[in-house]
């Protein structure tokens, strides 16, 4: 487990590698929001907002979307992957918003997690990008490098993962902290291989400490 003082030497070197930190998801409203996160399951963001050019073309409002049906939904984002299910969700959730929320995206994860489709992840992302609350998005970036860096240990559980991070991380950077986790993972230490020769945090990584290390060692071995 890192220190404190261990993660704001890693926030600080991020935030200088990535100075603008933002989701890369496009939406307009907070309702857009929650229906690009429920599409993003196994999809691309990329994908996802493609996809949903389309989909708030046609449906502009929540009220229009929830009246759509599952099969109208079904037939624009197929091509997320899931898509009876997600169609399935976004019917229930835009339904659910207009009928008990008065339209309105709540921002207690309590209430956040009773909308169909919606995890933790979701609700973290909806608490940290719309509300500016403290939430940590514990996506595969994230768990990935949590891992690498060393806030725990061969744990992939998401709950874990952000449990683990909320006790060290800074509240007011843990939001921005998750992107950044997002735009390193997907350049830098990737799900493929960690490049930790062009890492920002080869030297504090436990990773790029052990990489590293080896390479030398090996360097050393042939002269």
């Amino acid at each position: 487990m890192r220190t404190k003082a261990d993660t704001r030497e890693i926030v600080e070197r991020l935030k200088q590698e990535y100075p603008v930190s933002e989701c890369s998801l496009t939406y307009e409203d907070a309702w857009q929001l929650l229906v690009s996160v429920r599409l993003s399951a196994q999809c691309t963001d990329a994908r996802v907002n493609i996809v949903t050019k389309e989909l708030f073309a046609k449906y502009p409002t929540l009220e229009s979307l929830a009246a759509a049906g599952p099969d109208a939904i079904e037939a624009i984002v197929k091509p997320c992957g899931l898509g009876k299910s997600k169609a399935r969700d976004l019917y229930g959730m835009t339904n659910m918003l207009l009928r008990e929320y008065g339209g309105k995206v709540p921002s207690e994860m309590e209430e956040l997690l009773k909308l169909p489709g919606v995890g933790r992840k979701s609700a973290n992302l909806i608490r940290g990008d719309i509300f500016h609350l403290p939430a940590v998005v514990a996506d595969t970036h994230c768990i990935r490098m949590a891992n690498r860096i060393g806030f725990v240990n061969d744990d992939t559980d998401p709950v874990h993962v952000e449990k683990a991070l909320v006790k060290v991380l800074p509240p007011e950077e843990s939001n921005d902290f998750c992107h950044r986790c997002v735009m390193h993972g997907r350049v830098v230490c990737t799900a493929r291989k960690a490049y930790c020769e062009a890492c920002c945090l080869q030297d504090i990584c436990r990773t790029g400490r052990k990489t590293l290390s080896a390479k030398n060692a090996k360097k050393e071995k042939s002269v």
